[in-house]
């Protein structure tokens, strides 16, 4: 707990509030409930159990509220007055294994079908005027899970253009649900991949067409190597706007491509207006969104 000492932390921490949620590494790389480990550094295998173990810490280094429910569940929808409600997801704890993700029919994908329920039910109860979703994985960009030499994926893209297949079928199920319940100003911002990107989703260009149009924003994360882009899947239509990536994999810190994402909204107009920075602040992309509008 040294750390939390630390000067620039102390001095960060009395000045930003955080919104805390967890993915991969407060366990391991590309972990999945019931997966056995077959790393021989390991010497207890079951990722049930060290799931367990990490949550206990998690809760201990960040004690969110709804740790302390009976469910000890991570997702939780934030309000923010009548301009913000941030949703936010946990893409790990409920998902099925990671797979080549070309299942024609998929129950549980990566949210579970309870949290799925969870935030349908929330984003209809919503009346902010934008409604982020803080999502651990991109949706349309692959990212493969190769550790035990199979070439499964580890996100929600399995980089098929055609209809949603696999966990896509999940996200197709809650995009069209946004749409026909007329759900305006969900914005996804997401990291893991270690890069920063823009993607706009348009149905368009999308083999799966029912689902209204909506920006995807990721950044980060800080201080860890830098990876180049994934390749994009046409599935729901992305188009990569913006993409400030190393050509090369696991690019030291020291040789930069450390980003971060700004977003601020306007009291008075409601605007939101995304900015994607390099580590010493410089605005690599800048997006703003009218608010009320479909498909900017």
């Amino acid at each position: 707990m040294n750390r939390l000492l630390d000067e620039n932390l102390r001095a960060f921490n009395a000045r930003v509030p955080s919104i805390i949620q967890w993915d991969d590494h407060e366990v391991t790389n590309n972990w999945y409930p019931g997966e056995i480990l077959t790393d021989a550094r390991y010497t207890e295998k079951r990722v049930d159990v060290l799931a367990a173990r990490a949550r206990q810490a998690f809760s201990e280094y960040f004690p969110i509220s709804t740790l302390r429910r009976p469910d000890g569940r991570v997702h939780r929808v934030q309000h923010h007055g009548p301009l913000l409600d941030v949703f936010v997801l946990d893409m790990r704890t409920y998902r099925n294994a990671n797979s080549p993700d070309d299942q024609g029919a998929d129950d549980q994908g990566i949210l579970g079908e309870e949290q799925l329920a969870w935030l349908k039910r929330e984003l209809s109860r919503s009346r902010a005027v934008w409604k982020v979703i803080a999502a651990d994985m991109p949706l349309g960009l692959v990212v493969p899970d190769t550790g035990d030499g199979t070439p499964n994926i580890e996100a929600v893209a399995q980089g098929d253009p055609g209809a949603p297949l696999g966990r896509e079928l999940q996200i197709a199920e809650l995009l069209r649900f946004v749409k026909h319940r007329r759900i305006t100003g969900t914005v996804w911002l997401t990291a893991d991949v270690h890069y920063t990107s823009a993607q706009h989703y348009d149905p368009s260009r999308a083999a799966f067409k029912d689902f209204a149009p909506f920006w995807e924003f990721v950044s980060g994360p800080l201080n860890a190597g830098a990876f180049p882009a994934n390749t994009l899947d046409g599935t729901f239509g992305p188009d990569r706007v913006f993409v400030r990536a190393p050509t090369t994999a696991n690019v030291s810190p020291a040789g930069g491509y450390q980003f971060f994402g700004e977003v601020d909204i306007d009291g008075d107009s409601g605007e939101l207006t995304v900015r994607l920075r390099e580590q010493d602040g410089t605005v690599l992309f800048t997006k703003s969104l009218q608010p009320g509008l479909v498909g900017q």
